[in-house]
């Protein structure tokens, strides 16, 4: 089964953005692929259960 997802809307740097753009590019992802990725990464390197702590 495929996991549900939402949209966000969120406002980043002109100069985050272009680099995103172009490794998502090289990893032939989308721009909102890639960013799920570089967040599921962090979360995983940062939370060993994946959720942000308080």
């Amino acid at each position: 089964m495929k996991q549900l997802k939402s949209k966000v809307s969120i406002t980043l740097d002109e100069e985050v953005i272009n680099e995103i753009k172009k490794l998502a590019e090289i990893d032939d992802r989308s721009f909102s692929q890639y960013v799920n990725l570089i967040l599921k990464e962090y979360l995983n390197k940062n939370n060993k259960s994946g959720t942000t702590q308080r």
